[in-house]
């Protein structure tokens, strides 16, 4: 089960991002999700890659590279942060935003 992070305020980061996409980006993120659902913490390169002890990304290329920061909380999948990839290294900013997001849950 893929559940995409609501804060307690009720904002939908996610979501809000992946609809701020242009149509042809918004069904590879999509496509990238269904992925993710049917294929769980299995999904491997080139579409999902480990980051830390915690924290998986889901990699959308392109002409833009969209990543999804997820984590794995018994055996649902929590979409926790997305964003545009502009280095080659993923930002410790973004990591760090995911990793506010996973404490909220557990």
């Amino acid at each position: 089960m893929v559940i995409a992070f609501e804060s307690r305020r009720g904002e939908k980061f996610v979501e809000e991002f992946i609809k701020s996409l242009e149509p042809p980006a918004i069904a590879k993120v999509t496509h990238a999700i269904d992925l993710l659902e049917k294929h769980g913490s299995l999904l491997g390169m080139p579409h999902s890659k480990y980051l830390s002890s915690k924290l998986h990304e889901l990699r959308v290329r392109g002409r833009q590279e969209i990543r999804v920061v997820y984590a794995v909380v018994n055996n649902k999948i929590y979409l926790l942060h997305a964003f545009r990839k502009h280095t080659q290294k993923t930002p410790a900013k973004e990591i760090d935003t995911a990793l506010k997001r996973l404490r909220e849950i557990l």
